[in-house]
């Protein structure tokens, strides 16, 4: 699957993947600031989200395949990749699958552990959307806003509503495929041991998707991985504490270089 991405700055290659209902977009604030340290950022949109084609597959080995296709057609050498919520997941599923590609890998705010199937509520919602009868964007952000009461999650969500070439209203995700198989998307990861390269996980200091009794479970897997927390962040952390989230992953990045 080609995958549609953008790209900043020039130097050492790095991919980012964003996490369940984003896009690469959520990321280009980060990726400027990043590349300016001597990177070559892409930022990649996943399967069934943003400008990448929409499948009816949708599980973490298809997106690990996703990735390692991106990186063989563009002829990155050992690039860094670094994947938040969904995209943390899909980044360790392709440390396990594909263990001598990655130079290092960041993981933000997941663990390997299996999770409830996320955002329930948020499918609810958008299944309740009818974006044939609606005229304005202002309507569909009334009514994500009656049903999920929570504003970051609504702003998020309307940064993939586009008016199509049928001059009406429609999402950039794949609504019905992830409804389906949202199930994948809190889908432990293999007991699979492997040492691909050093891996740094940040959490957020106010998100429980890492808890402390996560990481012995961490360690199973990938025997290399190191923690940090960011104060003051919840999930989004590189959205809620941007000079934060920089503070743990420039050093990080330095000091494995």
């Amino acid at each position: 699957m080609k995958l549609h991405f953008k790209e900043y700055g020039s130097g050492k290659p790095m991919v980012i993947l964003h996490g369940l209902f984003g896009s690469g977009d959520n990321w280009a604030t980060q990726a400027r600031v990043v590349a300016e340290h001597g990177y070559h950022v892409f930022v990649l949109d996943m399967r069934n989200h943003g400008r990448s084609p929409h499948s009816d597959v949708f599980r973490y080995e298809d997106m690990a395949a996703d990735l390692r296709e991106f990186i063989d057609d563009h002829q990155l050498a050992k690039p860094i990749l670094i994947g938040h919520s969904m995209g943390g997941k899909t980044v360790m599923f392709f440390a396990q699958l594909f263990p001598d590609i990655a130079s290092r890998i960041v993981v933000v705010d997941m663990a390997t552990r299996p999770y409830p199937p996320p955002h329930a509520a948020v499918t609810t919602a958008l299944s309740n959307i009818d974006l044939s009868q609606v005229a304005t964007r202002k309507q569909v952000e009334a009514q994500l806003r009656d049903e999920l009461h929570d504003e970051g999650t609504v702003q998020l969500l309307l940064k993939s509503l586009y008016w199509n070439e049928r001059e009406k209203l429609a999402w950039r995700f794949n609504v019905p495929a992830i409804t389906a198989q949202l199930h994948e998307v809190g889908k432990e990861n293999p007991l699979q041991k492997s040492e691909c390269c050093p891996m740094l996980f940040i959490r957020g200091e106010l998100s429980d998707y890492i808890r402390d009794e996560d990481w012995p479970d961490v360690l199973k897997r990938f025997p290399q991985a190191q923690l940090q927390t960011v104060v003051g962040a919840g999930h989004r952390v590189h959205a809620e504490n941007p000079s934060g989230f920089l503070e743990v992953l420039l050093p990080f990045l330095k000091a494995t270089a």
